[in-house]
C-alpha cells in the first residue's frame, strides 16, 4: 500500500465527447453479430497477441445469472480456437454462492461452464503483482496460478455495475483477477472499516485500475479484450437472478488490443444510441461516477481514448460510434439464449 493517503480525481460523473479529446488512436473493431460466428469474427481480429498458455478471464456469473455471455458461444471459441485455454476466476469478497472455492465448483457447474478447465486462481493461493506508477497502490494481489499462463484473452459482458457504475473490462480484470480475500478488500474496503464497500465513486474507480494495471503490465504485450454489449442490465453479473431488469438495447462485440479504447469506444456507443435507449446505462454510469475509470486510466498510460472504430460487418470501413448504432431500435429485445434461465425473476 502506498503510505501517503493520496486525493482521488474528480469529474467521474462527466462525459468527454469523442472530439475534446486528445492524443494518439488506437483501432478498436466492431461487429453487430451478436452470435458464436461473431465472436469468433472479432476474436480472430485481435487474437494474434496471445501465444503459450492462455488464459480467458470472464465473469461466469452467480447461480443462474440470466444476463452472462451464452455459454454456447463461448464453448464454440473454446472448440474452434482456444482448444488448449483455460477460464480464469476468483472467489469472491462477499458472501454467496461464489465466496469458497467448493461452492464456486458448484454455481460453476449450475452455470454450465463445463466445456473446459476452469481455474479458480486464488484457491491455492495469493501473489503479489507491482502497481507501476499507482498512487493508491504499489502491489495488487492476485490468483497465484494465474502467474502460470502466457497471455490473456479478456472477454467481458459490458454492463452497469452498482458501485463501479459500468463493468467494463477494466472491472473485469481489476475486481476479477484480484483474489477474494486480500485483493479485493484492498479495493473495496477502507482500513479499519467494518464496511466492506467503504470505498466508493472516483476512488474506488482508481483503485480497480489500478489493480488491472497490475495484471496487463504481467501479461504485456500478450493481452487482448473483447466486450460483449448484450443483456446489459444496469447491475452486475454479481447480483445473479437479482439482476435489474434489461431496458437497454443490445449493440453488438466490440475488441481492441488498448483496454481503455475497448471501454471508452463500449461508453461512446451508449451515448450514440438514438431516442435514448443508452439512457438507464448512462444514468448508473454518472450516478456512480464510473467515468473516472476511462480519465484515470488515461492518467496512468494504460491506453487511448481516442480510437479509428472498424466496421467488420462492412469491409473494415471506419465509422463513428453514432454510425454504428443509428439502426439499433430502443428496448430490449430478448433473443433464444434467454430462456435459458428465464427473464430476470425475482423471488
Amino acid at each position: 500500500m502506498v503510505t501517503n493517503k493520496p486525493v482521488p480525481g474528480t469529474d467521474g460523473n462527466r462525459y468527454i465527447p469523442f472530439d475534446q479529446r486528445t492524443g494518439e488512436r488506437s483501432v478498436v473493431y466492431f461487429t453487430r453479430d451478436l452470435s458464436a460466428e461473431g465472436l469468433l469474427k472479432i476474436y480472430d481480429r485481435v487474437s494474434s497477441v496471445l501465444c503459450g498458455k492462455v488464459a480467458v478471464k470472464l465473469h461466469t456469473g452467480e447461480q443462474k445469472g440470466p444476463n452472462i455471455i451464452p455459454r454456447p458461444w463461448v464453448k464454440e471459441l473454446f472448440e474452434k480456437r482456444l482448444k488448449d485455454a483455460a477460464i480464469i476466476e476468483t472467489n469472491t469478497y462477499y458472501e454467496g454462492d461464489r465466496y469458497t472455492t467448493e461452492d464456486h465448483r458448484k454455481t460453476l457447474e449450475i452455470n454450465g461452464w463445463t466445456f473446459c478447465p476452469v481455474d479458480i486462481t486464488d484457491s491455492e493461493g495469493v501473489a503479489a503483482l507491482p502497481v507501476n506508477g499507482g498512487k493508491w497502490f504499489t502491489e495488487m494481489h492476485v490468483g497465484k496460478s494465474m502467474l502460470d499462463y502466457d497471455s490473456l484473452l479478456v472477454l467481458t459482458h459490458f454492463k452497469g455495475h452498482t458501485m463501479g457504475g459500468f463493468g467494463g473490462s477494466n472491472k473485469n480484470i481489476g475486481i476479477g483477477c484480484a483474489d477474494g480475500r486480500i485483493g479485493k478488500g484492498e479495493i473495496h474496503t477502507a482500513v479499519g472499516s467494518d464496511n466492506l464497500w467503504s470505498i466508493a465513486e472516483e476512488e474506488l474507480m482508481e483503485r480497480i485500475s489500478e489493480s488491472t494495471k497490475a495484471t496487463i503490465d504481467f501479461f504485456a504485450p500478450h493481452v487482448c479484450y473483447i466486450n460483449t454489449m448484450r443483456n446489459m442490465s444496469v447491475s452486475c453479473d454479481c447480483e445473479g437472478a437479482y439482476a435489474e431488469p434489461v431496458v437497454t438495447p443490445d449493440v453488438g462485440f466490440v475488441a481492441s488490443l488498448d483496454i481503455l479504447a475497448a471501454d471508452n469506444a463500449c461508453i461512446d456507443l451508449l451515448y450514440s444510441l438514438p431516442d435514448g435507449g443508452g439512457k438507464a446505462m448512462i444514468e448508473r454510469v454518472e450516478t456512480r461516477h464510473g467515468l473516472r475509470q476511462l480519465s484515470y486510466m488515461k492518467e496512468l498510460k494504460m491506453g487511448n481514448d481516442r480510437y479509428t472504430l472498424i466496421d467488420i460487418d462492412n469491409d473494415d470501413r471506419e465509422i463513428t460510434a453514432a454510425e454504428a448504432v443509428k439502426d439499433v431500435e430502443p428496448g430490449w429485445k430478448p433473443d433464444k439464449y434467454n430462456v435459458f434461465w428465464g427473464r430476470n425473476k425475482r423471488s
